[in-house]
């Protein structure tokens, strides 16, 4: 592998994590997410305006790049519960000072 200038690395790692995070829906998903474990319902009517379809595509990606936790209860009907993995977790920083961000650009505008 070729070596990477600092910003190189610098791009890539933000690429990195746009690509886990990004889109409109993820970080919708996510601030679900930091308050509790939640089921397929609950987030799906938290989350106004998303299909079902789109909301189980989100919920695989953040599943297959290890950000949640998926738990099925093996029951009739059956029962599907997310929550988030301790790598999830540690996007809370992330997404708090996203957030504040927002907030400080809503001010200056």
């Amino acid at each position: 592998m070729e070596s990477l200038d600092t910003s190189e690395r610098l791009s890539c790692s933000v690429e990195i994590t746009l690509k886990v995070i990004g889109g409109r829906w993820k970080v919708l998903i996510l601030r679900e997410l930091f308050t509790g474990i939640k089921r397929f319902g609950e987030l799906h009517r938290a989350l106004h305006g998303i299909t079902q379809k789109m909301l189980t595509q989100q919920l695989r990606e953040l599943e297959q790049d290890g950000i949640i936790n998926r738990h099925v209860y093996l029951q009739v009907p059956p029962k599907v519960e997310y929550s988030l993995t301790e790598l999830g977790e540690t996007l809370k920083p992330i997404l708090d000072a996203m957030h504040e961000w927002g907030l400080k650009y809503l001010e200056k505008r």
